[in-house]
């Protein structure tokens, strides 16, 4: 198995981030024909996930997590640590922090319309370090 790191710089508030292009990157220099990405955003405030990355969908998608886990709500985990940033939690555990991407004949196995994001849930900008794990046949 081998291990590479993706760095994303991101403006916070459920910025959406397609990281497809550094992943094929990837896919290019590593000479990948055939395996399996393993995807892990480190931290409990960010998600990774596939879409179609385009400004109405990811618009939908903000009004749609606003909609479900509201910024301005009373969690109990900001009352906890005196924070803010309780919805991003909460967002971050339904989309989750991981995936695995396959790899058929050095290309990712997406749909023509699909892309590999990462969502940065916290109220503020922040880097984020994904990890790329990758086996392959």
């Amino acid at each position: 198995m081998i291990t590479k790191y993706i760095k994303v710089k991101t403006k916070g508030n459920s910025d959406v981030i397609d990281i497809t292009p550094e992943l094929k990157t990837i896919l290019v220099d590593e000479v990948i024909k055939d395996g399996i990405l393993f995807l892990s955003i480190i931290g409990s405030t960010a998600g990774l996930t596939t879409m179609e990355y385009e400004s109405g969908l990811e618009k939908d998608l903000k009004n749609s997590f606003e909609e479900f886990f509201p910024h301005k709500k009373k969690y109990f985990h900001n009352s906890t640590w005196s924070d803010d940033n309780g919805h991003s939690h909460l967002r971050s555990t339904f989309i989750k922090t991981n995936m695995f991407v396959s790899i058929t004949d050095s290309k990712l196995d997406l749909g023509t319309w699909q892309q590999v994001v990462l969502i940065d849930f916290d109220t503020r900008p922040r880097e984020r370090t994904i990890v790329v794990k990758y086996v392959q046949s």
